[in-house]
């Protein structure tokens, strides 16, 4: 990691965190916030953009689409507060990047190991579908994470979304993805090289989404395949 990349993304959180680019998004989790669902009725909402939440060491980035509305726009911290974070931080324990199974608040103790989490974008978009714009305007957010982290050895995207703009960013900053770009699907790999020559692989996983949970797509054990790679290729 460069010497100053924890202050560097210490500051870049600030950024996040105070941003207002999209008004639609902001209109929107702040209107979540403000309301809230039932559930959580006495709870403060976070109702902000999210920042990534790891280790600034990080070898392996996975990275969302976006803040679920009453999880992480409601907890302030990645995969948090939802059922897609239940499935995902379990994993991650199993796995040996995660100090515990389960992450309900920013204060809970967890700590991640060799792992950041960030998503496309950083504010809950209405529906979880962000506009082409509003996924550019968050963009150089991820694409600065991917500066700052020098040893990143993995990226993990979990979903479609996630997938497809990782390739986009990787191409449009080190010109090392394939073309045409490979497609999404649940395992599918592909190998970049970052600009000092290191190896980078870019690693599919189906997003542990109640959609995905629920219906069977998506199984622990096949999730479990995902981080044993990671894994491997560190």
């Amino acid at each position: 990691m460069p010497a100053d990349a924890a202050p560097s993304l210490t500051a870049l959180r600030a950024e996040v965190v105070a941003c207002r680019r999209c008004p639609r998004l902001v209109e929107w989790r702040e209107r979540v916030a403000r309301d809230r669902k039932a559930a959580f009725a006495d709870e403060d909402y976070w109702g902000r953009p999210v920042p990534a939440f790891g280790d600034p060491d990080a070898r392996v980035l996975i990275v969302g689409l976006a803040p679920a509305a009453h999880g992480a726009n409601r907890t302030g911290r990645m995969f948090t507060g939802d059922r897609s974070g239940d499935w995902l931080y379990r994993a991650l324990h199993r796995a040996g990047f995660a100090s515990q199974p389960d992450s309900t608040s920013r204060e809970d103790g967890l700590e991640l190991r060799d792992v950041l989490i960030t998503a496309a974008v950083r504010c809950a978009p209405p529906d979880n579908k962000p506009t082409t714009v509003e996924r550019d305007a968050c963009a150089p957010f991820l694409e600065r994470e991917l500066t700052l982290l020098g040893g990143l050895r993995v990226i993990v995207a979990l979903g479609g979304f996630a997938w497809n703009q990782v390739l986009r960013s990787l191409s449009d900053m080190w010109g090392t993805v394939p073309s045409p770009r490979p497609a999404f699907g649940h395992g599918a790999r592909v190998g970049v090289d970052d600009p000092g020559g290191r190896p980078v692989l870019v690693v599919a996983s189906y997003h542990p989404s109640q959609q995905n949970t629920f219906t069977g797509r998506l199984t622990e054990p096949m999730f479990d395949e995902v981080w044993e790679v990671a894994r491997g290729a560190l």
